[in-house]
């Protein structure tokens, strides 16, 4: 993982990974992430 593509830290100090680490992962965890591209659209509720 490198820093700056992968994840960044945020103003508070905590770690949030990137829609690149997403994609590089494949897969959705479920953990409702900032930038999960996985994300289904608000309108499939």
């Amino acid at each position: 993982m490198k820093e700056g593509i992968d994840y960044y830290f945020n103003e508070e100090g905590l770690l949030v990974m990137t829609e690149a680490y997403h994609l590089k992962r494949g897969y959705c965890c479920e953990s409702n992430c900032m930038h999960c591209p996985y994300k289904k659209d608000s309108k499939e509720k």
